[in-house]
């Protein structure tokens, strides 16, 4: 590639592989440190477009982006706009979903429990920060979030240790945090991912509205695509992959069906085509140098020529919150 690339992008050889030849217009919805964009760029694409909400993405690519001219167009903005923000129809979409490296790498954006900075977490760095929820929301509110975003098991115990311990003053770093979570749990074991991973988890998708961000984003990427377009999704946990293949399984499926449990589904023509059927995972050499591959995994799938339908958010296993204030 061009230039030296601060972060190595997860999954990029198998997911160029997949969407191979690359060609045309592409939307890096997730442009980041800007490690798909290049690789699509030096795979062959004539024109990518990369979106972020992030500031500091189009920060970091200053030193870099001169040598692709106008193949590369950065924009501001939410990869859930991706089909105004691109202009017209594009030939493939990538979304490398969740926290980025390099917002995990700088402490002073509170991403990470490994290292002390401000509770933020704001991916825009605007709006409702970490900070807010984790001191102003109510109890069984921050309980919901741990559990359904995070997955946490322990998240009523974890919600009321954070709710005691705020009553003695604002919790406002991410190591205040992380020890109120660590001495909610049992002792990490060798092999195991940190105690706080899942509340951390929890609140980021909280404070950035990720989930609904998610499905508007796949719907604004059918939108998007013209016929034979790829869209080609990494994601880091289960509660996002579940959602992008149900929104794929939806999208790829002539409808009909149905049983004595659910109504059959109208028949109609598919968006997408699954390409290939099952997820892609990373490879033991992958792993190797990149340990964060270890979770990820690819979905491709290419669009059809029927028109772009809403998907039903009931059928997508979306978590069912309050709206957090």
């Amino acid at each position: 590639m061009t230039g030296a690339a601060p972060h190595v992008p997860v999954l990029l050889r198998p997911l160029l592989a997949a969407v191979a030849p690359v060609a045309g217009t592409w939307v890096d919805g997730t442009f980041g440190a800007g490690g798909y964009a290049r690789g699509l760029l030096d795979a062959g694409a004539g024109l990518v477009i990369g979106i972020d909400r992030d500031p500091l993405a189009f920060e970091l690519a200053a030193g870099w982006t001169d040598a692709y001219g106008d193949r590369l167009r950065l924009v501001a903005g939410t990869f859930s706009d991706l089909d105004t923000l691109a202009g017209g129809p594009v030939d493939g979409v990538t979304l490398d979903l969740g926290v980025s490296s390099m917002q995990l790498d700088r402490a002073e954006r509170g991403f990470s429990f490994m290292k002390d900075g401000p509770l933020d977490m704001r991916m825009g760095q605007a709006g409702t920060s970490a900070e807010d929820i984790v001191n102003d929301a109510p109890e069984a509110l921050l309980a919901d979030i741990l559990f359904h975003y995070g997955e946490e098991r322990a998240a009523r115990r974890i919600a009321k240790a954070i709710v005691a311990k705020r009553a003695e003053g604002r919790i406002a770093t991410t190591l205040q945090l992380a020890g109120i979570v660590e001495g909610c749990l049992p002792r990490k074991k060798p092999g195991q991912s940190h105690p706080a991973t899942r509340s951390f988890q929890a609140i980021r998708i909280a404070v950035n509205d990720e989930m609904r961000q998610l499905v508007e984003g796949l719907e604004a990427a059918e939108r998007a695509l013209r016929p034979g377009g790829m869209l080609a999704v990494v994601t880091f946990h289960s509660l996002e992959d579940r959602v992008v293949k149900r929104f794929l399984a939806e999208r790829a499926s002539e409808g009909g069906g149905g049983s004595r449990h659910a109504p059959a589904a109208a028949l109609r023509d598919p968006g997408f085509l699954l390409t290939p059927k099952k997820a892609i995972a990373p490879d033991e050499d992958e792993i190797a140098v990149n340990p964060r591959a270890r979770s990820s995994r690819l979905r491709v799938a290419t669009r059809t020529e029927a028109p772009a339908a809403p998907v039903d958010r009931a059928r997508l296993g979306l978590p069912m919150m309050p709206e957090v204030p």
